[in-house]
């Protein structure tokens, strides 16, 4: 979701308010086998790649791919979307929006984790095209509740696939969402009376149904493809992770004629606890297979503790690790940071702090990056 554009449309749409201590110290944030998902059927299939792609059920491409991430990497097509050199940007506008379809709705998460997030697959029949780290618009079904007689306003979420879809054709992308909740500020109590227009009309999709899009928008989050033994650093609290999992799925699991990754991706994801982290299995898998160009480091605030014995925030993570990102940081890497808004103030004064221990000026240091384009925010 683009800094700017997202606003106070996702945040109201999209996520959960702050106050559980899943979410950032002071600001909001939000093995494997933790995540217990063995009853899903998605998770025990074995299944070759070939016969993956064979199979004309979208609906298990996604969940099949999670166990599939190997060398042996998925042939996509059309190779076609390679040849733009200019993203697409605003083929759908909210007055005339796209009618897809959805797919597939998935909840990612375990029965630990505080809230639902789900992952849903929309088929947009190869007239929406995107690229990795774009965002879709999205109009809920109903009136605005502030502008009667009006349709909603169109909320914005980062697309968590990569240009090809979760089907490796081009026709599908995929969101991943947080059905927002909201709490009594008196009594601190989820209130049911209130729920994200958005989110849940998102979360509650069954397959078949339309939905409006709009976009492809924002360009601050592409994936910079001029070289590809770059390095990426890439920072999500929760629900931001989605562009990453574009990012590396392109990097990692197809076979792209025109890019052929082979640097270093480095990934920390904040979230409450072990039942919260999302494509888990997916990332673990990139660990196993590509462990000289794939990093991945988890924040959970709710089961790990900081140094000084506090809760474990992205932040915590970004400063164990300090010294190497400077290094890599003077030498070209690029740093993404996505996620609620709230967590960049906690990151910012971490960073701040680690470059005056080692005698530089935060901001001098910042305004090179900016300059570098080395510096990739997007908040919501």
């Amino acid at each position: 979701m683009a800094s700017a554009a997202l606003g106070t449309q996702v945040a109201a749409a999209a996520l959960a308010p702050v106050g559980s201590d899943g979410f950032l110290k002071g600001s909001s944030l939000k093995g494997t086998n933790s995540l217990k998902f063995q009853s899903k059927p998605w998770i025990r299939q074995t299944l070759a790649w070939e016969k993956t792609r064979q199979s004309r059920h979208l609906n298990k491409v996604f969940c099949m791919s999670v166990q599939q991430a190997s060398k042996s990497k998925v042939a996509v097509k059309p190779v076609e979307l390679e040849n733009a050199n200019e993203p697409p940007l605003n083929l759908y506008k909210p007055k005339e929006p796209y009618t897809a379809t959805i797919v597939s709705v998935e909840r990612l998460v375990g029965p630990k984790a505080p809230g639902e997030t789900c992952h849903i697959v929309i088929d947009h029949g190869g007239n929406v095209p995107y690229w990795e780290g774009q965002s879709y618009g999205v109009i809920p079904p109903g009136e605005n509740p502030k502008k009667p007689g009006s349709p909603n306003t169109v909320r914005l979420y980062s697309i968590a696939s990569t240009r090809y879809g979760d089907s490796f054709d081009g026709k599908t992308a995929s969101l991943c969402v947080r059905r927002a909740v909201y709490y009594d500020p008196e009594t601190g109590k989820e209130d049911p009376s209130k729920k994200g227009i958005c989110s849940s009309f998102l979360c509650d999709s069954k397959p078949g149904d339309k939905v409006q899009i709009t976009g492809p928008s924002g360009k601050i989050m592409l994936l910079p493809e001029d070289d590809p033994s770059a390095t990426h650093i890439m920072i999500a609290t929760g629900t931001g992770v989605a562009p990453y999992r574009g990012y590396l799925r392109r990097m990692f699991m197809e076979d792209v004629p025109t890019y052929k990754f082979g640097g270093l991706a480095w990934l920390f994801l904040g979230v409450a606890n072990s039942d919260s982290l999302l494509y888990d299995e997916e990332f673990t898998n990139y660990l196993k297979q590509y462990p000289d160009n794939f990093r991945y480091d988890k924040a959970l605030s709710r089961e790990q503790k900081n140094k000084n014995g506090g809760k474990m925030y992205v932040q915590d993570k970004i400063e164990e690790y300090s010294d190497e990102i400077f290094k890599l940081l003077d030498g070209g890497a690029h740093i993404y940071f996505c996620g609620l808004k709230g967590m960049m103030p906690g990151i910012q004064d971490t960073l701040k702090r680690v470059a005056e221990q080692r005698g530089e000026s935060w901001e001098q240091k910042l305004s090179q990056l900016k300059k570098n384009k080395q510096w990739h925010v997007e908040v919501y």
